[in-house]
C-alpha cells in the first residue's frame, strides 16, 4: 500500500504540475486528422485521442488538429476536445459512412476515415489512428503528392496517410462503395488498398531540403509508421530506411498500450504511458482509483475483524448429509476464489497507469482470496498461488536483459511449464481440503 501510495502521488504530481502545454488556435495550411467513432469503448478512445493530440501539440507541429467524429461520439466529451486549451483540436461532426461490408469487418465505423478526403480547406491532411505515437515532428510529409501510404507488410499498407482533399476523390469513394467494390478485409485499409492498387510500384518518398511539394503518389519508408510487432522481434528498432518518427499499435483491440494490463506483456506500452504522464496527466482516474482501494481496504479489515465467526456463515453443523449440498457448496467455493483474480479485473479503471492498475489488481486479488479462505477453511498458500504465478510471469516478461524476443518467449515458455506444475499441485490440494472439511463436519450451508 505503500508503494501505491507513493505511485498515485506521483501520478497526480505530473497530472496537475507537468508540462505546461500552450497551442495558439490559429489557422494553418495543413492538418493533422483522426478519427473518433462512437464504439462501447467510447472514454477510452476518447483518452487516446487527447493523448495522441497533445503529443502532436507538444512536438510543435505546423499545422490544424483536426477530430472527425460520429454522430453518436458523447457531446461532453467533443466538448472537452474543442475548449479545453492545452487540446485545441478542431471538431468535425460527421455521418457515419455507409458501410457495405458489414459482415466481414473486425472493426466498425473505420471507413469514416474516407472523409479526410473532404478537408479541402487544407492543401495537405496527414490522417492518423489513436493509436499512433509520435516520437518526433514529421512536418515534411506535408510536401507528398496526392497521395502516400506505409505498407506494413509487401502487399497491405497501413492507416498513416498523408493525402491531398479532394471532394472529386470523395466522391468517387463513396459510389465506389455503393457499387460494393471489392474489399479484402472489410474495412479501410483494404478498401483504401484496391483504391490504390499501384502505390506498391510507386517510389518511395524523401522530401526536398528546399521544401518543394512533390507530386503524384509515393510509399512512405517504414520510419513513419513503425509497427510495434516489429520491435518484439529484436526488443529495438532496426528500421535505418528514415526517421524513427512514428510508432503504431495494432492488433488486437483488448491490447492496446492505454490498458493497463497490456503492460509488461506489450513493453511498448509502458511509453505510450510515460507520453500520457507528460501531456495529459491521469487527473481524471485518481478518484476513480480510490474508490476500489477504499473497497479492498475495506474488506480486508471486516474480514479480519470477523476471522473467529466468519466461517459460520458458510457452514452449520447437523447430523444428516446431503452429497447434493456438498457439492454445490463446493461449487461456489471455486467460483469465489475465481472471481478473486477476475472481478479486479471489472472495477479497476482500464486506462490508468500499468503500475498502479497492477498494484491494486494484487491488493484486490489478495483481498477477495481471503474472504474464500476465512470463509471455507482453506489453505492460504495453495490459494495465493496463481496470484503468486501471476507476479512472476509479469517478471519473466518485464526483465531487461533479453536479447531477442525469442529469447523472451522461450523463457516466457518455460516458466509457464514450470509453473503449471505447481498450478495443478495446489488445485489438488485445495479441492481435497474443501473436500476433507466437508466430509469431517458434515457442513451445511446455513439458511437465512
Amino acid at each position: 500500500m505503500r508503494v501505491m501510495v507513493v505511485m498515485v502521488g506521483v501520478v497526480q504530481a505530473t497530472a496537475f504540475y507537468g508540462v505546461n502545454l500552450k497551442h495558439k488556435n490559429k489557422e494553418h495550411r495543413n492538418a493533422y486528422a483522426t478519427v473518433y467513432m462512437g464504439t462501447p469503448r467510447d472514454y477510452e478512445f476518447y483518452v487516446a485521442t487527447r493523448v495522441l493530440i497533445r503529443s502532436l501539440i507538444r512536438l510543435q507541429v505546423d499545422a490544424d488538429l483536426i477530430v472527425i467524429a460520429s454522430l453518436d461520439v458523447p457531446l461532453l466529451w467533443l466538448r472537452a476536445l474543442e475548449e479545453e486549451e492545452e487540446d485545441g483540436a478542431k471538431v468535425l461532426r460527421v455521418e457515419n459512412v455507409n458501410d457495405p461490408y458489414k459482415g466481414q469487418q473486425r472493426f466498425k465505423l473505420t471507413l469514416n476515415k474516407l472523409y479526410a478526403w473532404r478537408l479541402v480547406d487544407y492543401d495537405g491532411v496527414v490522417m492518423l489512428d489513436a493509436d499512433n505515437l509520435f516520437l518526433h515532428k514529421t512536418d515534411e510529409l506535408f510536401q507528398y503528392g496526392q497521395f502516400c501510404a506505409v505498407f506494413i507488410n509487401p502487399c497491405i499498407f497501413h492507416i498513416y496517410w498523408p493525402l491531398c482533399p479532394s471532394l472529386e476523390v470523395f466522391k468517387d469513394m463513396t459510389h465506389q462503395l455503393e457499387t460494393g467494390k471489392a474489399n479484402p478485409d472489410g474495412a479501410d485499409q483494404g478498401f483504401t488498398g484496391a483504391y490504390f492498387p499501384d502505390l506498391l510500384d510507386q517510389p518511395k518518398f524523401y522530401p526536398h531540403l528546399n521544401g518543394t511539394t512533390l507530386d503524384g503518389h509515393y510509399r512512405l519508408p517504414m520510419g513513419y509508421q513503425m509497427d510495434a510487432s516489429y520491435y518484439y522481434l529484436k526488443l529495438g528498432w532496426r528500421v535505418p530506411c528514415a526517421p524513427n518518427s512514428v510508432i503504431t499499435f495494432p492488433g488486437a483491440p483488448w491490447l492496446k498500450p492505454w490498458y493497463w494490463w497490456s503492460w509488461p506483456v506489450l513493453s511498448l506500452g509502458i511509453q505510450w504511458h510515460e507520453n500520457r504522464r507528460q501531456t495529459l496527466g491521469y487527473a481524471a482516474e485518481m478518484p476513480i482509483v480510490m474508490i476500489p482501494s477504499v473497497i479492498f481496504l475495506g474488506i480486508t479489515t471486516m474480514t479480519r475483524l470477523a476471522r473467529p465467526s466468519i466461517s459460520k456463515l458458510c457452514y452449520r453443523n447437523t447430523d444428516k448429509s446431503s452429497s447434493l449440498m456438498q457439492t454445490g457448496l463446493k461449487f461456489i467455493a471455486i467460483w469465489s476464489i475465481i472471481a478473486a483474480y477476475i472481478v479486479p479485473f471489472a472495477i479497476i479503471p482500464r486506462t490508468i497507469h500499468p503500475l498502479v492498475g497492477w498494484t491494486l489488481y494484487f491488493l484486490g486479488s489478495v483481498t477477495l482470496s481471503s474472504v474464500a479462505i476465512n470463509s471455507f477453511l482453506l489453505p492460504v498458500v495453495p490459494i495465493l498461488v496463481p496470484l503468486i504465478g501471476v507476479l512472476g510471469s509479469l517478471l519473466v516478461i518485464a526483465c531487461p536483459w533479453y536479447p531477442y524476443g525469442v529469447t523472451r518467449a522461450l523463457a516466457v515458455f518455460g516458466y509457464a511449464f514450470c509453473y503449471a506444475l505447481i498450478a495443478w499441485g495446489s488445485m489438488v490440494k485445495v479441492t481435497a481440503r474443501l473436500q476433507v472439511s466437508l466430509e469431517k463436519r458434515t457442513n451445511f450451508p446455513k439458511v437465512g
